[in-house]
């Protein structure tokens, strides 16, 4: 049964989210405790029973908790469908970086921001290049695959096995992309149309 959070669970599903986004595994109880600023890991090791026993944790073979296929919205308290999307690693808005296709995690992410027939990864941003654009170090950025682009886009795209996002510009006989930085030491990088698209910048989600 889905029970209503008080507003200290909610606080501690609030910490337990962010440590899962940041680290791409659950906090353990004394770092429960520290998150919630708690004296003692038995106050911590409560609350994943009290979040268990109210539906949103839901404890494995092996003994410890994940997230259940449902969560709670913080600002309405309600129930909120989501599904599993896979945190592949880290991605650089500066020089490209090799994207690793190891699933660090699996995040739940609202079935709001997935739209139909289309596979959808998470990338965690490193780098400052693309800062203007609203996407800053630690972010994670919800990509929607797909191998095209229109410019303006915020693209992954996939050079020499490096991975980087950038704005996507498309100037007939060549393809520039660009970044969106308060740093100017970031350039541009073009190229012809021999590299590849990954997907789109669907979503950033800011978690500091």
């Amino acid at each position: 049964m889905f029970l209503e959070l008080t507003n200290k669970e909610l606080q501690g599903l609030k910490v337990i989210r962010n440590y899962l986004f940041l680290h791409g595994e659950m906090p353990s109880v004394r770092e429960l405790m520290r998150g919630l600023k708690y004296k003692s890991p038995r106050s911590a090791s409560l609350m994943y029973q009290n979040l268990e026993q109210k539906g949103v944790l839901r404890k494995k073979l092996d003994g410890s908790f994940q997230l259940s296929e449902f969560e709670i919205s913080e600002s309405f308290g309600t129930r909120e469908q989501t599904i599993k999307v896979p945190l592949l690693g880290s991605i650089a808005c500066g020089l490209p970086i090799f994207a690793e296709e190891n699933v660090e995690a699996e995040i739940p992410v609202s079935i709001k921001f997935i739209k139909s027939d289309y596979k959808y990864f998470l990338l965690k941003a490193v780098g400052d290049s693309m800062n203007l654009a609203g996407i800053n170090e630690g972010d994670l950025v919800l990509i929607r695959q797909q191998q095209h682009a229109e410019n303006g886009d915020r693209v992954v795209a996939l050079i020499d096995d490096e991975a980087t996002i950038k704005e996507y510009r498309n100037n007939g006989d060549h393809i520039v992309l660009l970044p969106k930085s308060t740093t100017k030491e970031h350039q541009p990088i073009v190229l012809t149309r021999d590299f590849k698209i990954q997907g789109i910048v669907e979503r950033v989600i800011s978690i500091n």
